[in-house]
């Protein structure tokens, strides 16, 4: 069976909630791991009030019986504690505690608000923007919780790092940190960067910013390690590995960059300068190679290499300072509206590009592995392994 992935809810809404369909029985789920990626989520400089408010803990509601995976859909639900605070009315009456939400007339540029107020014919931007919210990506991150300990049995690491926060950027040579290196960032960092100096430029970056009324992007690496050879395919292009995390995680908010490996270098340089050189151990009687530009992936396909990919994210374009804007409902000019938010999001992000990544590589594992238990995906991959010995 596909592994297959969605989500329900908006930002203040009562809950998030997530549907995980196609896990092989048998897989043991630690919802304390869960709730620390969740936590790692909610942290990082230049986070807004919202995330003193939510203390994110995830339910699960079906498919786990004494606390391994059943084979059915596995469901779960967070709850989103705001909306307490931010609850509209169903009628014309006003909440009890008179926190309606507004209505958004005013769009953000770089926000959803005016494209989808066009494209849903809706004079209130509310009715879109609560679902386009980041903050839909906490059951993306619980996925990829999951996602993550079944593929941690096969013996899959995971981590991420911050590169930039607006011109500040980490020395050379952190630039391609060893996932060893990567993983001994301490996770409660302020930026998670692995140069303390740069962490020092970064945070005083980011206070300026707040300061302003301004808000800043940056670059983040999410890395996977012990991935093996041979997951996704050359064969048809929306199947390619490379097009999958592209496209995952283009599709976290306020990402308008992906790069595989070192592809932005790559495109200034000779094929001699780029392309990773194979060797044979006679010893494992495995290929291995020196370097690794591809960041993992060749021709569609995983090479056996730790999995690179770089995002490159937008300043949020919530802005104290406002930028103008036209009234969707007077067409007047007007400044474009605001509404609580955060400074910088680049170290969430990082956590869920990491969620996102383990998401697509789970469903490609499967798609190699499969089987409808965890003994059963477990002697395919034990028989590969053989297979990749004997090649």
């Amino acid at each position: 069976m596909m592994l297959r992935f969605m989500t329900a809810g908006e930002s203040h809404g009562k809950c998030l909630v997530g549907i995980l369909e196609g896990l092989p029985a048998g897989l043991q789920i630690d919802p304390a791991f869960i709730n620390g990626e969740l936590r790692r989520r909610r942290l990082g400089y230049g986070r807004g009030g919202r995330m003193r408010i939510e203390k994110d803990q995830v339910e699960i509601a079906s498919g786990v019986r004494h606390g391994r995976t059943l084979g059915s859909p596995v469901s779960f639900f967070i709850e989103n504690r705001d909306w307490k605070n931010w609850r509209e009315a169903m009628s014309s009456e006003p909440a009890p505690d008179g926190a309606n939400l507004r209505s958004v007339t005013r769009p953000r540029p770089g926000h959803v608000d005016l494209a989808g107020a066009l494209k849903f014919c809706t004079h209130d931007a509310r009715d879109v923007l609560e679902r386009a919210s980041a903050r839909e990506t906490a059951a993306r991150v619980a996925a990829g919780a999951i996602c993550k300990l079944f593929l941690a049995r096969f013996g899959a690491r995971f981590g991420s790092h911050v590169l930039a926060i607006g011109r500040e950027r980490v020395p050379a040579e952190c630039e391609s940190l060893p996932v060893a290196g990567i993983l001994a960032i301490d996770p409660e960092a302020p930026v998670r960067c692995a140069d303390p100096q740069a962490e020092k430029r970064m945070t005083a970056l980011i206070d300026a910013a707040r300061k302003a009324g301004d808000s800043l992007g940056g670059v983040l690496e999410a890395v996977a390690a012990g991935i093996p050879a041979g997951l996704g395919t050359h064969a048809q292009w929306d199947r390619r590995l490379d097009g999958l995390i592209g496209q995952a995680l283009m599709s976290i908010p306020a990402c308008k960059a992906v790069e595989i490996g070192t592809g932005v270098a790559a495109a200034a340089s000779f094929g001699s300068e780029v392309h990773d050189e194979i060797f044979f151990d006679e010893g494992t009687h495995r290929f291995y190679r020196n370097t690794n530009r591809a960041g993992g992936i060749e021709g569609g396909i995983s090479n056996g290499q730790e999995i690179r990919a770089r995002l490159y994210m937008k300043p949020i374009p919530t802005l104290r300072k406002a930028l103008r804007s036209v009234d969707l409902k007077s067409k007047e000019p007007m400044e474009a509206s605001f509404e609580r938010t955060d400074v910088c999001v680049v170290p969430a992000a990082a956590v869920i590009a990491e969620a996102m990544l383990a998401l697509v590589l789970a469903r490609a594992f499967l798609e190699k592995f499969g089987g409808d238990s965890m003994a059963e995906v477990e002697a395919n991959f034990a028989a590969y392994g053989r297979l990749l010995d004997s090649f």
